[in-house]
């Protein structure tokens, strides 16, 4: 069930987006919109998850569990965007975060 930039829009909340200064700092300096990479996990695509991973992504849109995507920005750096795992059985997240990998 992997997705590609053709793949219809999945359905999860996304909750409050936020980035963390580094991550903010990473996406300026290399011209980045970050409104396109959380669309990108928005739309169920996992950026640069080895196989493995994409497959707990899929999983976690049925039980709630977290959501991660990796993406290499321009420079070679990796952003990663995590939406926190569901916190009621109505489907709400705490949060969708930006950040380095150092960063988690």
């Amino acid at each position: 069930m992997h997705r590609d930039e053709h793949t219809p829009t999945v359905s999860f909340e996304l909750g409050p987006v936020v980035c963390t200064p580094a991550a903010l700092e990473a996406l300026a300096a290399c011209g980045t919109d970050p409104l396109h990479l959380l669309s990108r996990h928005a739309r169920g695509d996992w950026g640069d998850l080895c196989d493995d991973d994409k497959r707990a992504n899929d999983d976690a849109l049925r039980t709630g569990a977290r959501l991660m995507s990796a993406y290499t920005l321009p420079d070679g750096q990796k952003l990663w965007v995590i939406t926190d795992a569901e916190i009621d059985n109505k489907h709400h997240r705490q949060a969708t975060t930006f950040l380095l990998p150092d960063e988690y």
